[in-house]
């Protein structure tokens, strides 16, 4: 029977598994050692506390260590670090960072949960940068508050374009400091494909801040006022963020002989048990498993190591909980846009060489006769014969979290894009529209299932115009006011029949509209009268999301329930 765990790290997983051990056993003793002063605080809250939406320093701190050591009755002993790991002897030597007093600790179980800390490379004039910060804790988050509060910096650079690093953006830009983003791929937010990411990158110029893409840092200079780019350009800058991705916390691993994966990740079977049965290990120092294709990954989220902390916790204690691995769910704010994601995104697929299909649409958040209603870009990723939806991907201001929420739900519990037509889901027309974008989105992906609808992909269209392809455009002639694919003829859906005589059988002709509702119904008549037809998946808004808009700006527009681009008055 397990007498004694001693839990390496708090936080998300350490945390949790304390607590729930204690609501399993009350005679179990539990020893949490923590490094830091915290032992549960809110990691994800701290950008917004630098940027002053979070007002209260104590809001951050879930759990004080009086609170929960006489809530849970834990030994925790925090400001002390876990310096080895002897599994032999099964105990583990904690250094107190207050007194430098070293001793040794048994162990029936040792949980590690020593997280990940912020990738700093080697990057000359580093050491010499007096105003460079990474946020992983409370100390660094203080930091970055005073050097704000206090100095008043007028520009800050931000060094990645991932989660943090665009939370960092906002929250900086919220205290009035010119921002620029530096990264080094051509987009930010890796989970997410690009097309999705460019309407985040309009969005972020359109807020002032300045985006630099496929460039890196190559060095700094003046004590971190300058900083120099992989291309020469040189940046003035008076504070930098280093935010560039972060690596697991393996030292203890390492040396305790554990196995760890090609990417520095604790190796953890199916129970959370690293290589050594009394060992276990959960949150962003663990290489999972990926939900979706089977394969090993590191995804640092707080709802997988929350779990994964709950299922250490009854595996310890004698029970047999498998961890199924994780799906990567994740949503940020961006300024006033929502982005989300789920499972698999297009440039894993083709990594693992998947066959798979993409269906784009562009509904509304609610009902669009009722105030408010925001366009939502939605994008899943499904295969083709069986259904199997992968992933799937959205940008809105409003509406995009609880869409996300039930396409994870539905990965989750088995479903194909053909059961998202039949989920029965809430509706008024404050909050959606009778049919779902959930459901329209299993609409479209169910006729290419069955054939009813052939489409073509954002980034095959302008070959295909250049190669000669016909390309109607269905929509209004005012609507290509606000911009159109070079190189289409317009014929608008109503006189689409009228004008079949105009269009040769003898090729393929490709159809788009706004958002590809239109370019579907336009396929089904030329379809119904023997042409063979393809639609631009998403439509104008997909295509000019990547390859920005010829818009005349004489014209007033708003957006209708389907997304589609109504004319109000034309300004000539």
């Amino acid at each position: 029977m397990t007498k004694k765990i001693v839990i390496v790290g708090g936080v998300a997983g350490g945390a949790t598994a304390a607590a729930r051990l204690r609501r399993i056993s009350d005679d179990v003793e539990i020893v949490l050692v923590e490094r830091g002063e915290h032992i549960s605080f809110a990691n994800c809250g701290l950008p917004y506390y630098i940027g002053e939406t979070i007002k209260n320093r104590s809001k951050l701190l879930v759990q004080t260590v009086k609170g929960m050591s006489e809530r849970f009755n834990l030994d925790i002993r925090n400001f002390s670090e876990a310096m080895s790991i002897n599994p032999g002897s099964k105990t583990v030597t904690i250094k107190s960072l207050q007194n430098g007093e070293v001793y040794e600790e048994s162990y029936d179980k040792l949980l590690l949960s020593p997280g990940a800390r912020p990738i700093v490379p080697p990057i000359p004039g580093l050491s010499e940068n007096q105003t460079l910060f990474t946020l992983r804790n409370i100390p660094d988050t203080d930091k970055i508050k005073n050097h704000v509060d206090n100095n008043n910096p007028k520009r800050a650079v931000v060094v990645g374009g991932g989660f943090i690093g665009i939370e960092m953006a906002e929250n900086l830009v919220e205290r009035g400091i010119q921002v620029t983003i530096i990264e080094m791929a051509n987009q930010i937010m890796a989970p997410i494909d690009f097309e999705m990411a460019s309407i985040l990158h309009t969005h972020l110029k359109e807020k002032g801040v300045n985006l630099i893409l496929e460039n890196g840092v190559s060095a700094f200079a003046e004590q971190g006022k300058k900083i120099v780019l992989s291309d020469g350009t040189e940046i003035q800058t008076d504070m930098t963020i280093l935010s560039i991705g972060v690596r697991p916390e393996n030292e203890l691993a390492k040396t305790a002989g554990l196995e760890l994966g090609e990417r520095g990740g604790i190796v953890i079977n199916e129970y959370l048990q690293t290589s050594n049965e009394d060992i276990y290990a959960v949150g962003d120092a663990v290489e999972v498993v990926d939900y979706i294709n089977g394969t090993k990954a590191m995804i640092p989220l707080a709802g997988p190591a929350n779990r994964q902390g709950r299922i250490a916790a009854n595996n310890m204690m004698g029970k047999k909980e498998k961890y199924q691995g994780t799906l990567g769910t994740s949503i940020a704010k961006v300024f006033e846009l929502t982005v989300a994601a789920t499972g698999a995104n297009e440039k894993t697929l083709k990594r693992l060489d998947v066959n798979y299909e993409v269906v784009h649409i562009h509904p509304s958040s609610h009902a669009g006769y009722y105030p408010g209603a925001a366009p939502i870009a939605l994008k899943v990723i499904f295969d083709k014969e069986t259904g199997k939806i992968f992933g799937a991907q959205a940008v809105g201001a409003d509406g995009v979290d609880k869409r996300m929420d039930v396409i994870s739900t539905a990965i989750k519990g088995g479903l194909t894009v053909e059961d998202l037509t039949n989920l029965e889901l809430s509706y008024a027309p404050p909050f959606s529209s009778a049919k779902d974008p959930v459901n329209m989105a299993g609409y479209v992906a169910t006729n290419i299932m069955e054939g009813e609808l052939e489409h073509i992909q954002w980034h095959q269209v302008n070959k295909i115009v250049s190669e000669g392809g016909l390309l109607i455009d269905v929509r209004e002639p005012m609507e290509r006011e606000f911009g159109f694919i070079e190189g289409s003829i317009n014929i608008s859906l109503n006189d689409l029949r009228t004008k079949l005589d105009a269009i040769p059988k003898d090729k393929t002709v490709y159809v788009s509209c706004q958002v590809g509702l239109r370019g579907y119904l336009a396929s089904r008549i030329l379809k119904n009268n023997g042409y063979h037809v393809k639609n631009v998946d998403g439509g104008w808004k997909t295509y000019s999301s990547v390859y920005g808009s010829n818009i005349n700006k004489n014209v007033e527009t708003k957006t209708n329930d389907l997304g589609e681009t109504e004319i109000l008055k034309d300004r000539f």
